[in-house]
């Protein structure tokens, strides 16, 4: 059976304190804004469309329908039990401890690990503006600014993020109405390109489109913080409505309609949109002075975003499962209403995995990322499982607690499920991903085996 002993907000103090609830809705309705916008969609996103060309329009749509029914089913789950554990809470209280001892500690991994890639990829940034500072000073220096502001209290995690993400909003829209002048002829010096470069949509067929599909799918990441950081807020359930309502705007506008610009306004197999990034591509293209350093600073701006989202959302997760007995005790301190044993840790194995691109790049590091390439998948795939049977569980014992409901339920679910079912087939077709899926697959199988013997012990004892 599953457990009851999933904490909702607030939840169960340990040492004399709980989580503060030091978000304020504006914080959240940024995190919800900026969350959606990573490196990944600057800068990733062009080999997607070296892949599949005008296509990749096609491909991010039907991954961006997939995301919107993902963040819709976490929005409701999430509505009905506020949690720092999000959707790892869920999964333990849907399925039973085991589901939510796998999710949770597999996208902790995931975070960690993504927190030491982020900096790296500042720091080559900073570098380039300063050449000469070794990368590993710049990874430290961002480590210990964003360690120090998650430690300190959890509105300067706010802070940052409201800041953050106000750039990178900003940034795509200034992209957007250059782009939508230019294509309408409006923008003065620049000729309307019409559909010229729409003409071949898709120019490597079905597997150029398939293979746009899965850089699409990995572009959509930071979704889930907003869910984890509601819990801190003042008005948990309010805030997650208010995210998941607005998630189909921000995704249509933020990335499909990028896309859709870049596409039209520049040649897809330009060498520029793989080696400077569409965004960068088109503004050189519209001739937009200092656009290249313009973005590398808004890329730069997003990889920090995200690597303080990640320190954040790592340490919450960390501090649920702890609470929940599915870890080390000591992770689970309170100092200040914040975590910060789970903080420090989350950083020093970021900054790990750092050291080990430099030791060890061809073996270690190469495996650790295989084998967190497929863990939002697995995410997702407890996120749908735990919506089909906790909906039916609230529609009987706290339907009021349905604030925010999955569209077409149950069938929008299982449409969800099949998709990510293909995805994984796409994946096992492929040979650049069939390591990280079976990576990825074996460390969730690991995993689940220790929840469950943990599980096991534990009714055992009781």
């Amino acid at each position: 059976m599953p457990s009851s002993t999933t904490t909702d907000t607030p939840p169960q103090h340990q040492d004399g304190g709980t989580l503060s609830h030091g978000l304020k809705q504006r914080h959240l309705s940024m995190i919800a804004l900026g969350g959606v916008i990573g490196a990944g969609l600057f800068v990733g996103s062009g080999e997607g469309i070296a892949a599949a060309g005008p296509s990749i329009v096609i491909a991010y749509t039907i991954s961006g329908l997939l995301v919107m029914l993902v963040m819709r089913m976490l929005g409701e789950m999430s509505a009905a039990y506020p949690s720092s554990g999000s959707f790892s809470a869920h999964a333990e209280r849907a399925i039973g401890p085991w589901a939510g001892f796998t999710a949770g500690w597999s996208f902790w991994v995931l975070l960690c690990t993504a927190v030491g890639l982020e900096g790296m990829g500042a720091a080559r940034i900073a570098q380039g503006w300063l050449p000469g500072t070794p990368q590993w000073m710049w990874v430290a220096l961002f480590m210990v600014v964003f360690c120090g502001a998650n430690l300190a209290a959890v509105k300067n995690f706010g802070e940052f993020e409201f800041w953050f993400a106000a750039l990178k909003v900003g940034a795509i829209a200034l992209f957007l109405i250059l782009g939508v002048l230019a294509i309408t002829g409006v923008l003065p010096n620049v000729d309307a390109p019409g559909t010229s470069n729409l003409s071949d949509f898709m120019p490597h067929g079905s597997e150029g489109l398939l293979v746009g599909l899965l850089a699409s799918v990995f572009a959509y990441g930071g979704l889930e913080t907003v869910t984890i950081a509601a819990a801190e807020s003042q008005d948990p359930v309010r805030g997650v409505a208010s995210a998941v309502r607005t998630a189909m705007w921000r995704i249509a506008i933020f990335y499909i309609g990028s896309m859709a610009v870049a596409v039209t306004l520049v040649p897809w197999d330009s060498k520029e949109v793989v080696e400077k990034g569409p965004y960068v591509a088109t503004l050189d293209h519209l001739g937009i002075p200092g656009a290249g350093q313009l973005m590398n600073v808004v890329v730069f701006v997003a990889l920090l975003s995200a690597m303080n989202a990640n320190i954040y959302g790592s340490s919450r997760i960390a501090y649920s499962l702890v609470q929940r007995g599915q870890g080390p005790k000591a992770l689970a301190k309170l100092s200040g209403g914040v975590p910060r044993i789970a903080v420090l840790t989350s950083c020093v194995i970021g900054f790990v995995c750092v050291l080990l691109n430099y030791w060890r790049p061809d073996d270690i590091f190469k495996w650790l990322l295989n084998m967190i390439g497929a863990v939002i998948l697995v995410v997702w795939i407890f996120i749908a499982v735990s919506q089909l049977l906790l909906r039916r569980r609230l529609e009987r014992e706290a339907p009021e607690k349905l604030v925010v409901r999955m569209w077409a339920f149950p069938w929008l679910t299982w449409v969800a499920l099949a998709g990510m079912a293909a995805i994984f087939v796409l994946m096992a077709r492929d040979p650049a991903n069939r390591v990280q899926l079976y990576s990825t697959g074996a460390m969730t199988l690991v995993l689940a085996a220790a929840g469950y013997a943990w599980q096991k012990a534990r009714a055992s004892r009781d």
